[in-house]
């Protein structure tokens, strides 16, 4: 679709000099930044429906708060374990103060993990995540044993900027591999999408791979949200089996 933008604070305004003077077509929405778009003359007809999936883009994209690598976990196979709204699908080890604020899973106090009721083999698990700069937090896969949680005896996609080894901070595994790209995650929501298939850990952080490994140590296991230290916040986990 033919169509030039330029994003200003309030609203996406055309280009001073795409469309050649073309009248504007204005989409408003009720609460919704208001979308000015400038249509390209002399091109192909624009038709509803390419006009609404433009704009569900444009919304999607300056709604305020958006984790970047998002992945649609609308489509069939996905299983949410942690949506906003309780803690049931999860048990806590140790004493980190995880509790439900404003649909986020939050724990800013205690040393700890959240840990499925559930054991995974195969699975691709997408966990949207928000930690401040002195937070030491993970997702840890395939932990052999829900009683004992450490990161010998669990994949552990770490989260944690301030590591003293850059490789194993965080999009990294401690013990198992280190990342390829080193991305600071704090004090922004970010998106972590891991895949274990049979020996392959792939781990995805904001649309970037860090780490592509082939381990057979651990086959399956429950999978846990940590907090060690600083606040960490997680809002969306979902997984599907593979």
């Amino acid at each position: 679709l033919p169509i030039c933008f330029l994003h200003t604070r309030h609203k996406v305004a055309p280009e001073p000099n795409c469309g050649l003077g073309a009248p504007p077509a204005r989409i408003t929405r009720k609460g919704v930044p208001e979308l000015v778009l400038q249509v390209v003359p002399h091109q192909r007809e624009i038709t509803m429906t390419s006009i609404k999936a433009l704009v569900a883009g444009l919304l999607a994209s300056v709604m305020t708060g958006c984790a970047t690598g998002w992945v649609n976990t609308s489509e069939p196979g996905w299983v949410a374990l942690f949506d906003g709204s309780s803690l049931h699908k999860w048990n806590l080890y140790g004493n980190p103060n995880f509790r439900i604020q404003d649909g986020l899973a939050v724990s800013d106090v205690g040393v700890g993990h959240l840990v499925t009721k559930d054991t995974y083999t195969d699975f691709r698990i997408v966990a949207e995540f928000w930690t401040d700069a002195d937070a030491n937090s993970g997702v840890f896969i395939r932990c052999a044993d829900p009683k004992q949680i450490n990161a010998k005896n669990c994949y552990e996609v770490n989260i944690n900027d301030a590591a003293v080894d850059s490789g194993t901070g965080t999009g990294g595994i401690p013990n198992y591999g280190k990342t390829t790209h080193r991305i600071k995650a704090a004090g922004q929501w970010n998106t972590y999408d891991i895949t274990a298939k049979g020996n392959n850990i792939r781990v995805v952080l904001n649309g970037v791979e860090t780490l592509n490994i082939n381990d057979a140590t651990l086959p399956k296991g429950v999978i846990t949200l940590q907090r060690s230290a600083g606040v960490v916040k997680f809002r969306k986990v979902y997984i599907r089996p593979l």
